[in-house]
């Protein structure tokens, strides 16, 4: 084994880990030897994951609590401080879209629900930046820590139906590159903010949007996948080995990084 890229041992936080995504790369940190704090609003799906997770691992917490509630998080990093010491990384995964949020074909700008809007905005963006917030302060203290944010294809450009996620994500990428360069100027070179821009996946909340009733591809389905060289959508494992990578010192001098899993979607014209 390649000891630069282990992270056993590390403390990391994991926002969002009652969902797929965030229980799924909770999973490939605990199989990696870290100790994972799990986070999420949902209680009964928190509790769900949690003992999903703890075949992988004791070394896993269940926490209830909301990204957007600052004196929550403040409660809950001194909490995890008292019990391991320390938090070396925040995987940031809460997130994602609503149905009032995203345009049906025939609809058109002027028919989005602005309060939706202001949700799925404030979630990606604001559950972004609060959980970064308190932890980075940790991390500054500790003078050594990561941070790992999850943007979107659509912080490369326009994707029809998404506004209100879209901005959002964009925004996150924007925030990353901000906060690795902030950290790093004022705190030095052991604190590490990075994204990655997951390409097309199907997953609960997109599922409808790309798979027929009957299993065939919707016509957005087939848009992707001809943008996409791969010519395949992504399996949600694919993204553990980066999420790892990123956490790992062999990413030592990577920081203010958005990068993209995408099977060659964001680099590729069409043509």
């Amino acid at each position: 084994m390649n000891e630069q890229f282990g992270i056993s041992g590390k403390v990391a936080v994991v926002t969002g880990a009652g969902g797929v995504l965030g229980s799924n790369i909770a999973k490939s940190l605990l199989q990696q030897g870290a100790k994972v704090v799990a986070v999420d609003i949902r209680q009964e799906e928190l509790a769900k994951r949690v003992a999903e997770l703890e075949a992988y691992g004791r070394d896993v917490i269940g926490v209830v609590g909301n990204v957007l509630e600052l004196d929550s998080l403040r409660q809950l990093a001194g909490d995890i401080l008292s019990r391991w010491g320390k938090v070396d990384i925040l995987l940031n995964i809460a997130g994602g879209n609503m149905p009032g949020a995203t345009l049906a074909p025939e609809q058109h700008f002027y028919d989005m629900d602005i309060h939706c809007w202001e949700k799925v905005t404030n979630l990606n963006m604001n559950g972004t930046v609060y959980p970064s917030l308190v932890f980075s302060k940790v991390m500054a203290q500790q003078g050594k820590g990561c941070i790992i944010n999850v943007s979107s294809m659509t912080a490369y450009g326009a994707i029809t139906r998404v506004p209100g996620y879209s901005a959002a994500k964009t925004a996150v990428a924007n925030f990353t590159q901000w906060l690795a360069c902030e950290l790093a100027l004022k705190y030095g070179d052991g604190i590490r903010v990075n994204a990655i821009a997951p390409g097309f996946f199907i997953g609960d909340q997109n599922r409808a949007v790309l798979i027929n009733p009957d299993g065939s591809l919707t016509e957005r389905s087939k848009k992707v996948l001809a943008k996409t060289p791969m010519r395949r959508f992504g399996n949600i494992d694919e993204l553990n080995g980066t999420v790892q990578f990123l956490c790992s010192d062999a990413a030592s001098f990577i920081t203010g990084v958005v990068l993209p899993v995408d099977g060659g979607f964001s680099a590729f014209s069409g043509v």
